[in-house]
């Protein structure tokens, strides 16, 4: 069963400049919501009852969002609107599941992962990351349906174009399951065009085991002096550890550019 979920929202947001320069990229509107609440929603739907934030000193104000009590009912008890009383209740439904771990210094998804550690209970976990949306299907409710098939781990998969496969991990394939899933035999952070095994990459939801904790620990940095989750799952990989690669079925978005972050809520306002 997977019950819990990281979400890292520790990164500084450089390629939304000047707009994270006072805000927290997460929680940017996307056609009148935040960000985050998109990944809230999808785990929520997908059965998930504990959501680990990873955030930094530098973003409280991630934290303030959900622990602004006397503002709403201050606002509730002067305005009696509606639909503040309706996303009020909402916030409290999130905060709720929401534990809050911090990584004051960005080492990589690696390193945020990591401190999270203390936290996961079960054999397996769900990781995602706030960047990637994936709308009018949902990714992480269908990757926990072939988890509790496969009993083992599962990430998202993508083909991307054969010149941005230096932005992803990428996969090679060892056998196809059926149409939309395979077992993955190698992964690689971020490699050049010529070594690249694939242009299919990982996309940012995982379902993951509970030791790799044990790779993370003794994890070196990699691309970018950075501590990649991704090297860590190529060392399970090779010591016998099966993941499948699923070929997802909704619609992907890349709000962690600024053209990207526009053409979010263009798409998310015509569903």
């Amino acid at each position: 069963m997977i019950r819990q979920a990281i979400i890292p929202l520790a990164g500084l947001g450089t390629r939304l400049l000047p707009l994270t320069s006072v805000f927290a990229k997460e929680l940017l509107p996307i056609n009148g919501k935040p960000g985050v609440e998109y990944i809230l929603d999808e785990c929520f739907d997908a059965g998930i009852k504990e959501i680990i934030f990873i955030i930094s000193k530098k973003k409280q104000i991630i934290k303030k969002y959900f622990y602004n009590d006397s503002f709403f009912k201050k606002m509730i008890r002067k305005k009696k609107d509606k639909r503040i009383i309706i996303e009020y209740k909402k916030i409290l439904k999130y905060k709720k599941m929401i534990k809050f771990v911090y990584q004051n210094k960005p080492m990589g998804t690696g390193d945020a992962v990591y401190k999270a550690k203390k936290f996961i209970k079960d054999k397996y976990f769900l990781l995602l990351l706030p960047d990637d949306l994936i709308i009018n299907k949902n990714c992480s409710k269908a990757m926990i349906k072939i988890f509790k098939r496969n009993n083992c781990s599962v990430m998202a998969s993508m083909k991307v174009n054969k010149k941005t496969v230096n932005r992803w991990g990428i996969f090679s394939i060892k056998s196809k399951i059926n149409i939309s899933d395979f077992y993955i035999k190698d992964v690689i952070e971020k490699p050049d065009i010529k070594s690249a095994p694939s242009n299919r990459a990982i996309i940012g939801r995982y379902i993951l085991p509970k030791k790799i904790f044990t790779k993370l620990k003794h994890q070196k940095k990699g691309k970018g002096e950075e501590i990649h989750i991704t090297d860590s799952i190529r060392k399970l990989i090779y010591e016998g550890d099966k993941f499948i690669g699923h070929n997802f079925d909704g619609k992907y978005l890349d709000c962690g550019t600024m053209q990207g972050y526009i053409n979010s809520s263009l798409e998310i306002s015509k569903i």
